[in-house]
């Protein structure tokens, strides 16, 4: 069945299948039957208006029975700092959607008839099944929501880079069974992690010659729970490496940075699942600190970065100018954390990660 066979309803009904509210499930949970319908509901309009990347969505305000939301076509985004008709200032500034696409995107009524009125775009009502509660959880579910389906800039995000190193030299067949054997390698620390009570909600975007990989969650323990997982990779990989006898396992080296991004995602076609990918500095600069590693090789960036650290009351403080050296003592304070993980049969000492 070809494309143009799909009745629009037909089309409809691929775009809504798994809800994103889905993969919330721990949040979720913390709701009752009616409150989570109606998040479904909003997350299955979010999607329509977002319409498979064809437009971002930049913010969000609550009203009684109904949420506003600002939809704008996807280069507009660009256009709006770019200078009009050769003569004209930029609409807005640079810094202005830097502002508007960074951290929370909930705006007050007031907010966002302002930033409509400048971006000249009509606010999108899309009318609630209930009421919002307006609870912690439930605000936090539409943030992520609105998140997903538009660019989101993040000053700070510790990112690494995995390389196989000869890549190019090798065979089409012999490129898919070391990017396999690494991609279980990725797969498994997060597992032995998790075991561990370390968490971390890694994702990944190929590099072509091996994957970034950065912690979906923010924040200081986040970033020295990446550079860890980061060890455990490579002490799985070496494991694997020793054992094998052929090509299909990779020889690595590697790099670890902090520093600016975008984060956006894409659908595969009529797909709804969506796959992260990020672009920025800390992108930049770690393709260029890997071009100096060495196989087998590990490098730290030279990073200056504020870092917010959250504590249990949910309250944020934010330490400001972390440099590389203070970052790396304080992963090396919790490594303890990860002494005892088996990696296949060997048992990960301390001084095998420091």
């Amino acid at each position: 069945m070809e494309l143009d066979d799909l009745s629009q309803s037909g089309i409809r009904r691929i775009a809504d299948y798994s809800p994103y509210l889905d993969q919330l499930a721990g949040l979720a949970q913390q709701m009752g039957l009616r409150q989570r319908s109606n998040l479904t509901h909003v997350e299955n309009a979010l999607r329509r208006h977002w319409s498979l990347g064809q437009n971002s969505i930049l913010s969000w305000a609550a009203l009684d029975q109904s949420i506003l939301i600002l939809v704008v076509p996807h280069y507009a985004i660009a256009e709006y700092t770019s200078a009009r008709d050769g003569s004209m200032p930029p609409r807005v500034s640079p810094r202005f959607i830097t502002e508007l696409i960074s951290g929370d995107r909930q705006l007050s009524i007031s907010q966002m008839q302002k930033v409509a009125r400048l971006l000249d775009v009509e606010p999108t009502n899309i009318r609630l099944r209930v009421p919002l509660e307006g609870s912690d959880v439930e605000t936090q579910i539409i943030e992520k929501m609105i998140r997903k389906y538009g660019i989101n800039y993040v000053p700070s995000r510790a990112v690494t880079l995995f390389d196989i190193v000869g890549f190019s030299l090798l065979t089409p067949f012999e490129q898919m069974t070391q990017l396999n054997s690494l991609s279980y390698s990725l797969n498994s620390a997060h597992a032995k992690m998790l075991e561990a009570d370390v968490n971390i909600d890694f994702a990944r975007s190929s590099s072509g010659d091996g994957f970034y990989i950065w912690n979906r969650d923010e924040g200081l323990e986040a970033s020295v729970n990446l550079y860890h997982f980061m060890h455990i990779v490579l002490a799985d990989n070496a494991i694997a490496k020793s054992k094998s006898a052929t090509k299909s396992v990779p020889r690595l080296r590697a790099c670890f940075h902090v520093g600016s991004c975008y984060e956006f995602h894409q659908a595969e076609g009529l797909n709804p699942t969506t796959h992260d990918f990020i672009v920025g500095d800390v992108t930049i600069e770690l393709a260029r600190i890997i071009d100096a590693a060495l196989p087998g090789q590990i490098l730290v960036g030279d990073f200056m970065a504020d870092i917010e650290i959250e504590n249990d009351k949910g309250e944020i403080t934010v330490h400001p100018n972390v440099d590389a050296v203070t970052f790396l003592q304080r992963a090396q304070g919790n490594l303890s954390r990860l002494s005892g993980i088996e990696l296949s049969v060997n048992v990960l000492q301390q001084s095998n990660v420091t």
